[in-house]
């Protein structure tokens, strides 16, 4: 298929919370969107939302969805989705690397399956996706990563040792493959430091837990949006929710809109 003039985006964890947000935010900025998660109208979750879903969110703002059911630990996966983006819509523009997962037991206390889990989903996957999606866009000659981290990479009291080693290799592959890909592909990372309510962080926390200080996701739509649009000279950078609000990239305080 020719390459179509309209900007490509590709997001993983795009089911709920902030991945969907994400995926309407991009195409209310005019991006078509690949929509990728576990969950799928035909495999289920016992949270609510869907990749389906998300892309119909994304067609009703008037731009392209692709709804696909990807585990970003399946490597195979992640080259066939690459494969068929390209083929079907000829080009991409840009990957956010959102899905993750944040096992909730100490690490020696825990199952050696659940800590490679959070390696392969947290780690692996967003390698994945950079190898088959940014060698692409490096040979294209530009493009854009953006990976989702979180404020757990620098606190190892938060009690998810898994979730704070992955995220923080997850910081580290950033800033390499900014340095691999510079002047070709920007690679860039967005801390989250800021309570944001989700689906599925709201199912791990105490039922009486006050989330009255959590804000919504559009706040990581700002973030995204102003990143994507920045020269590819801006790269290698690992940047949090409030230091952009301090330059007017991100909204002010912004209640979470439970679903």
């Amino acid at each position: 298929m020719a390459t179509q003039s309209v900007p490509v985006a590709v997001v993983t964890g795009a089911s709920r919370g902030i991945g969907r947000q994400l995926c309407i935010g991009l195409a209310a900025a005019g991006w078509d969107v690949v929509c990728a998660a576990r969950t799928t109208r035909d495999v289920g979750s016992r949270l609510p939302g869907t990749v389906d879903d998300t892309a119909a969110a994304v067609e009703a703002a008037g731009r392209r969805a692709m709804a696909v059911g990807l585990d970003v630990q399946d490597e195979a996966a992640v080259a066939a989705l690459a494969e068929r983006v390209y083929g079907e819509w000829g080009r991409c523009d840009l990957v956010v690397n959102n899905a993750a997962v944040a096992p909730p037991k100490p690490a020696l206390e825990d199952s050696i399956k659940r800590w490679k889990l959070a390696v392969d989903v947290n780690v692996n996957g967003p390698f994945y996706t950079s190898y088959h999606f940014g060698r692409r866009m490096r040979d294209a000659g530009e493009g854009r990563v953006i990976n989702v981290s979180s404020l757990v990479s620098v606190r190892p009291d938060f009690g998810r040792p898994s979730y704070t080693a992955t995220k923080r290799a997850l910081e580290g592959l950033t800033e390499a493959l900014a340095h691999e890909l510079r002047g070709r592909v920007a690679v860039n990372c967005i801390r989250i430091e800021i309570p944001i309510w989700t689906e599925g962080f709201d199912a791990t926390l105490p039922k009486d837990y006050d989330t009255s200080a959590f804000e919504d996701p559009v706040v990581m739509s700002d973030a995204t949006l102003w990143m994507a649009r920045q020269d590819l000279s801006y790269t290698g950078n690992i940047v949090e929710i409030g230091q952009l609000r301090a330059q007017g990239v991100v909204r002010p305080f912004t209640p979470a809109r439970r679903s």
